[in-house]
């Protein structure tokens, strides 16, 4: 899967360890330095103490859940299960709100149209299918020239943009 990481294509170096019924993280983590978990395996895949410590949520967790977390995570998945699941929106807009600076990356159902959109509320990096990443992917985040709403990556409405840029 292609990923993008502040506009640019990126090597993945996380490993995504989702234990299966009889399967212990411990045992799947082994050697793994970039650990990425979901967020029920947090508190055991912390207590491995691995290099670099990513949570993979959803849009049927909640922030407060992720609050603890911030200051020791590198790298927050947010998973989009389906298209016209847009609870992830959400949760990256209220995670960046909390001071979270690290990697936002949107995993799942993620498609060209959505980027810009996302990159607005927060995301920083995006996991893409096989067959929907393309060079010409990397337009997608200067499509959309004028935005009138504040977001993640500008609070400002078009009106202030304006009277800011004039003075």
């Amino acid at each position: 899967m292609p990923l993008l990481i502040n506009r640019q294509p990126a090597a993945d170096h996380w490993t995504l360890i989702q234990p299966q019924e009889g399967e212990t993280l411990e045992a799947l983590a082994t050697g793994v330095d970039a650990l990425l978990v979901p967020i029920e395996q947090l508190d055991a895949a912390a207590a491995l103490n691995p290099a670099a410590l990513g949570v993979q949520i959803n849009g049927d967790h909640r922030v407060a859940q992720l609050q603890p977390w911030l200051a020791r995570v590198t790298l927050i998945a947010v998973e989009f299960p389906v298209f016209r699941d847009g609870r992830g929106y959400s949760l990256a807009r209220q995670i960046r709100r909390l001071g979270y600076e690290g990697e936002l990356r949107a995993v799942g159902n993620v498609g060209r149209d959505q980027l810009g959109y996302m990159e607005r509320c927060g995301f920083n990096a995006f996991s893409l299918a096989d067959d929907r990443y393309s060079p010409d992917t990397l337009k997608a985040f200067s499509e959309i020239s004028v935005r009138y709403q504040g977001a993640a990556d500008d609070p400002r409405p078009v009106y202030r943009q304006h009277s800011e840029s004039t003075v």
